[in-house]
């Protein structure tokens, strides 16, 4: 398996706090919770920052991660969070052009491994509506004590809502800043027609300051990569 090196979110202490309570409420939701769906309103909301921190935040206490880039329409992790180029990923394995051996990556990081999305395929949702990607869930949930879905964002297309009936939990990313109740709640409506279990939301860019007053969400002030 080849290692590969990943650019994570700056170690500052609010930061480090957000996640690590992001990761005690998912260690907190069941043992039966092991594959995860996280997504977001539309684009630069910040989920993919929030799926791989919260996947370092779990290896950090020992736990092995699969983290799968399923965002197979506008992926930007292999140009913005590593020097490597033309990576075998999801979208070559869903097609039956690669391996399951081929496409899965070590990161630097001990236990975290990572399927990238791949290049961008003409039929994305079909690729996921295969069964291949169900065989593919299901043949690595035993291999992982966390599987988490970094998906396209549901208030733009459909696809995070064919993946959720895989999982076993899902979490939205909320740009407070960008995004108004109504189509967060729209949202949050299309998840639960899916039938999976809503674990929460994290709330991106809110000032230190409101933090104090949420609490049912989890809040961090990085990016909106």
């Amino acid at each position: 398996m080849k290692t590969i090196e990943m650019t994570f979110a700056q170690n500052r202490y609010h930061i480090r706090e957000a996640f690590n309570s992001l990761r005690t409420n998912i260690l907190f939701s069941g043992k039966d919770v092991k594959t995860i769906l996280i997504t977001s309103c539309v684009a630069h909301e910040g989920k993919t920052t929030v799926a791989l921190e919260l996947s370092r935040s779990l290896v950090q206490i020992g736990k092995k991660v699969l983290f799968i880039d399923a965002d197979l329409r506008n992926s930007n992790i292999v140009a913005k969070r590593t020097k490597e180029r033309d990576l075998t990923g999801l979208s070559q394995l869903l097609s039956g052009q690669a391996e399951i051996a081929d496409a899965i990556y070590q990161t630097q990081l001990e236990g975290l491994h990572i399927i990238f999305a791949g290049p961008q395929p003409p039929n994305p949702t079909e690729l996921l509506e295969n069964a291949a990607f169900a065989e593919l869930i299901e043949g690595k949930r035993d291999d992982y004590d966390y599987i988490i879905i970094d998906a396209a964002p549901l208030g733009l297309v459909i696809d995070a809502a064919i993946m959720a009936p895989l999982c076993d939990g899902a979490v939205m990313v909320i740009n407070t800043g960008h995004i108004k109740y109504r189509e967060a709640q729209r949202v949050q409506d299309q998840l639960k027609k899916t039938g999976v279990r809503i674990l929460g939301a994290v709330l991106n860019q809110t000032s230190r300051k409101s933090r104090k007053h949420e609490k049912d969400a989890y809040n961090y002030g990085e990016d909106k990569k």
